[in-house]
Protein backbone atom coordinates (compact mmCIF):
# COMPACT_ATOMS: atom_id res chain seq x y z
CA UNK A 1 0.00 0.00 0.00
CA UNK A 2 1.34 3.50 -0.42
CA UNK A 3 -0.31 6.91 0.71
CA UNK A 4 -1.03 8.73 -2.16
CA UNK A 5 -0.60 12.86 -1.67
CA UNK A 6 -2.75 14.00 -4.52
CA UNK A 7 -5.98 12.64 -3.25
CA UNK A 8 -4.94 11.66 0.22
CA UNK A 9 -6.10 8.08 -0.06
CA UNK A 10 -4.57 4.72 0.95
CA UNK A 11 -4.20 2.86 -2.70
CA UNK A 12 -2.26 0.00 -3.44
CA UNK A 13 1.06 -0.50 -4.62
CA UNK A 14 0.57 -0.99 -8.70
CA UNK A 15 -2.75 0.90 -9.04
CA UNK A 16 -3.48 4.89 -9.53
CA UNK A 17 -6.72 6.62 -9.13
CA UNK A 18 -8.59 6.36 -12.06
CA UNK A 19 -7.71 9.18 -14.45
CA UNK A 20 -10.92 11.44 -15.86
CA UNK A 21 -10.70 10.02 -19.52
CA UNK A 22 -10.53 6.82 -18.43
CA UNK A 23 -13.66 6.94 -16.69
CA UNK A 24 -15.89 8.81 -19.11
CA UNK A 25 -14.93 6.49 -21.30
CA UNK A 26 -16.19 3.59 -19.12
CA UNK A 27 -19.60 5.88 -18.75
CA UNK A 28 -20.12 5.80 -22.63
CA UNK A 29 -18.80 2.07 -23.05
CA UNK A 30 -21.53 1.12 -20.42
CA UNK A 31 -24.40 2.70 -22.62
CA UNK A 32 -22.55 0.87 -26.10
CA UNK A 33 -22.63 -2.57 -23.76
CA UNK A 34 -26.00 -1.92 -22.17
CA UNK A 35 -27.73 -2.04 -25.90
CA UNK A 36 -25.71 -4.72 -27.26
CA UNK A 37 -26.37 -6.89 -24.48
CA UNK A 38 -30.02 -6.28 -24.52
CA UNK A 39 -30.10 -4.60 -20.66
CA UNK A 40 -30.71 -7.99 -19.62
CA UNK A 41 -27.33 -9.71 -20.73
CA UNK A 42 -25.50 -6.04 -18.90
CA UNK A 43 -27.18 -6.65 -15.79
CA UNK A 44 -26.56 -10.43 -15.26
CA UNK A 45 -23.02 -9.57 -16.74
CA UNK A 46 -22.63 -6.76 -14.22
CA UNK A 47 -23.95 -9.19 -11.41
CA UNK A 48 -21.31 -11.86 -12.03
CA UNK A 49 -18.59 -9.10 -11.66
CA UNK A 50 -19.86 -7.32 -8.51
CA UNK A 51 -17.86 -10.10 -6.88
CA UNK A 52 -14.78 -9.08 -8.23
CA UNK A 53 -15.33 -5.51 -7.16
CA UNK A 54 -16.32 -4.22 -10.78
CA UNK A 55 -18.93 -3.70 -13.32
CA UNK A 56 -18.30 -4.42 -17.19
CA UNK A 57 -17.21 -0.85 -18.68
CA UNK A 58 -14.78 -0.83 -15.95
CA UNK A 59 -13.75 -4.38 -16.34
CA UNK A 60 -12.97 -3.92 -20.03
CA UNK A 61 -11.16 -0.96 -19.48
CA UNK A 62 -9.16 -2.52 -16.54
CA UNK A 63 -10.51 -0.47 -13.57
CA UNK A 64 -11.83 -1.67 -10.12
CA UNK A 65 -13.52 0.01 -7.45
CA UNK A 66 -11.42 0.38 -4.12
CA UNK A 67 -13.24 0.58 -0.66
CA UNK A 68 -10.75 2.82 1.32
CA UNK A 69 -12.18 2.55 4.61
CA UNK A 70 -11.15 -1.39 4.42
CA UNK A 71 -8.29 -0.70 1.97
CA UNK A 72 -9.72 -4.33 0.12
CA UNK A 73 -11.41 -3.99 -3.31
CA UNK A 74 -15.14 -3.81 -2.97
CA UNK A 75 -17.66 -6.85 -2.12
CA UNK A 76 -20.71 -7.73 -4.17
CA UNK A 77 -22.93 -5.78 -2.08
CA UNK A 78 -21.36 -2.62 -1.71
CA UNK A 79 -20.99 -2.68 -5.64
CA UNK A 80 -24.54 -3.66 -5.71
CA UNK A 81 -25.17 -0.74 -3.43
CA UNK A 82 -22.88 1.84 -5.33
CA UNK A 83 -24.39 0.49 -8.51
CA UNK A 84 -28.06 -0.06 -7.91
CA UNK A 85 -28.72 2.28 -4.91
CA UNK A 86 -26.25 5.22 -6.33
CA UNK A 87 -27.97 4.65 -9.70
CA UNK A 88 -31.40 5.30 -8.92
CA UNK A 89 -29.96 8.56 -6.83
CA UNK A 90 -28.58 9.72 -9.94
CA UNK A 91 -31.15 9.44 -12.65
CA UNK A 92 -33.96 10.10 -9.60
CA UNK A 93 -33.92 13.61 -11.13
CA UNK A 94 -32.77 13.25 -14.35
CA UNK A 95 -30.54 15.18 -15.58
CA UNK A 96 -30.29 17.48 -13.32
CA UNK A 97 -28.97 14.62 -10.72
CA UNK A 98 -26.37 13.58 -13.40
CA UNK A 99 -25.44 16.93 -13.81
CA UNK A 100 -24.41 17.45 -10.06
CA UNK A 101 -22.77 13.80 -9.79
CA UNK A 102 -20.88 14.91 -13.36
CA UNK A 103 -19.55 18.22 -11.51
CA UNK A 104 -18.98 16.22 -8.39
CA UNK A 105 -16.78 14.17 -9.90
CA UNK A 106 -15.15 16.62 -11.65
CA UNK A 107 -14.69 18.76 -8.74
CA UNK A 108 -13.53 16.09 -5.95
CA UNK A 109 -10.04 15.13 -6.16
CA UNK A 110 -10.82 11.43 -5.94
CA UNK A 111 -12.90 12.05 -9.03
CA UNK A 112 -16.15 10.59 -6.90
CA UNK A 113 -19.66 10.78 -8.55
CA UNK A 114 -22.86 10.06 -6.20
CA UNK A 115 -22.50 6.10 -7.00
CA UNK A 116 -18.70 6.44 -5.58
CA UNK A 117 -20.09 8.35 -2.61
CA UNK A 118 -23.20 6.27 -2.06
CA UNK A 119 -20.81 3.33 -1.85
CA UNK A 120 -18.20 4.79 -0.45
CA UNK A 121 -15.50 3.91 -3.21
CA UNK A 122 -13.01 5.37 -5.46
CA UNK A 123 -12.20 3.68 -9.04
CA UNK A 124 -9.02 2.66 -9.35
CA UNK A 125 -7.01 2.22 -12.54
CA UNK A 126 -5.40 -1.67 -12.32
CA UNK A 127 -3.18 -2.07 -15.36
CA UNK A 128 -1.55 -5.23 -14.09
CA UNK A 129 -3.95 -6.78 -11.96
CA UNK A 130 -2.80 -6.72 -8.48
CA UNK A 131 -5.53 -6.69 -6.73
CA UNK A 132 -6.86 -10.57 -6.00
CA UNK A 133 -10.15 -11.32 -8.25
CA UNK A 134 -11.91 -13.59 -6.04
Amino acid sequence: MYFDPATGLTLPVGTALAPVGRRIGAYFLSIVLVVVTLVIGYLIWGAILWGRGTSPALNVLGMRVWHPDTARPAGWWRMALRDVIGGIVQGFLGGITGLVSFILFLATREHRSLCDLVGGTVVIHDPNKVLPQR
